[in-house]
């Protein structure tokens, strides 16, 4: 009876035995194939293309059809209009940054992901990587498709592509703020492990955040500084960049840059600590 059951024993496979391991490069692919499995992320990307293509021709032609005694009061620089559609496109990069994650929670598939990757670091860096790119290439591509549009529209005061300053720094710019935008959202699912929830926090932060803090305006020079402080939210510091801040331009950077780093440091801390 003895020998029978050291027989079973040693018959019986351990988990330590195996050698196979989850590359990172296998985890971005699995990251990439949740995402892109998901017809609400066709969906939302293209009515994003759409509305953010369709917003940047209107601001072209409105501008070139003003009458030229006020043109001057407006800027013709082509790249206004192409990146004019960017309070839209940051607002769905952070719904979009958020469901990345939010979804898995939902639904429990974080308990495979987990499961198949223990280590949680990697699989927020997998996450992180794969939901930024995705929304700085559908930006990519929305800009590339207003450009071409908006040049015959434009025609002579086209676009300056030898002047950096001003076409490709705000071009620039933008992608870093979609980016921006997208891991806050992302980094928000992972502290609060909600839809909803994560939504709320990344669009009171984007958009009622700075209409709270400008009413400190009228209490008088005393309340300043609290003023001040919302030019360092991630929207006001985006439009800072784009629009050419001048001497604020390294403080909206270190903005724009600290906001998203935070959410996703503290999202990486709870997640370390917090059964999946």
């Amino acid at each position: 009876m003895s020998v029978t059951t050291e027989t079973r024993a040693a018959a019986r496979p351990t988990a330590s035995s195996s050698s196979y391991r989850l590359s990172f490069g296998r985890l971005l692919r699995s990251e990439t194939l949740k995402l892109f499995t998901l017809r609400s992320t066709w969906w939302s990307l293209g009515i994003t293309v759409l509305l953010a293509v369709g917003i940047a021709v209107a601001v072209g032609l409105a501008t070139q059809s003003l009458p030229d005694e006020f043109r001057d009061q407006v800027p013709l620089n082509p790249v206004t209009a192409v990146v004019s559609p960017l309070q839209l496109t940051m607002l769905v990069a952070g719904i979009f940054g958020a469901m990345a994650i939010t979804g898995e929670y939902s639904t429990g598939m974080i308990r495979s992901t987990i499961a198949a990757e223990p280590r949680r670091g990697a699989v927020l860096l997998a996450k992180t990587i794969v939901a930024g790119a995705t929304l700085v290439a559908t930006t990519v591509l929305t800009s590339l498709i207003a450009i071409v549009i908006l040049t015959p529209i434009y025609g002579s005061n086209g676009f300056a592509w030898d002047d950096a300053d001003l076409t490709w720094v705000p071009l620039g710019y933008s992608l870093l703020a979609i980016a921006s935008v997208t891991l806050l959202g992302l980094g928000a699912g992972f502290i609060i492990r909600n839809g909803a929830g994560a939504i709320g926090a990344t669009v009171g932060l984007l958009f009622v955040a700075p209409l709270i803090l400008s009413i400190f305006a009228a209490f008088g020079e005393s309340w300043r500084w609290v003023v001040d402080l919302a030019q360092y939210l991630p929207y006001n510091a985006a439009g800072t960049l784009v629009n050419g801040g001048g001497d604020d331009v390294v403080p909206a950077l270190i903005a724009i840059v600290a906001w998203p780093a935070a959410a996703l440091i503290t999202g990486w801390a709870l997640l370390r600590t917090r059964d999946a």
